[in-house]
């Protein structure tokens, strides 16, 4: 899957984005390491800090369908610039993708920005600082 259909599919799943409140959809799709793809919108709850961003909706989908590796995300929203990660969102890839995963981020206009995850939150917080020197 080509990096201009992986930006169609979240484009088109920004449509079925719950966003009541703020009035902002997002869509995102990730295809993993064996191949399939996933996609998820942001869903708002009145009670916003239940709400969830794109990026996570179609990680959580793919991850409770067993998959755990994936190769490539795109995240679009209707921004100047292409559309930043939030730090929830960020916090929760950085779990999952390796550090030079691609990331393309884009708007509405097609100005794609691609970025791994390195560049997206570096010196993140992994499982492994949870250790506190403690051997396994």
């Amino acid at each position: 899957m080509s990096k201009d259909q992986l930006v169609k599919e979240a484009k088109a799943i920004r449509e079925k984005a719950y966003v009541p409140y703020s009035k902002f959809p997002v869509g995102a799709a990730i295809k993993t390491k064996s191949g399939k793809l996933y996609t998820g919108c942001n869903i708002e709850n009145a009670a916003y800090p239940v709400s969830c961003c794109a990026e996570r909706v179609a990680i959580f989908k793919a991850l409770s369908d067993g998959e755990t590796s994936f190769s490539e995300m795109a995240v679009v929203a209707d921004t100047n610039r292409p559309v930043p990660p939030c730090g929830s969102c960020r916090q929760v890839m950085s779990e999952f993708f390796d550090p030079n995963m691609k990331i393309h981020l884009t708007n509405l206009q097609d100005d794609i920005k691609t970025v791994t995850m390195e560049d997206l939150l570096p010196f993140s917080f992994h499982p492994d600082d949870l250790n506190n020197g403690v051997d396994k």
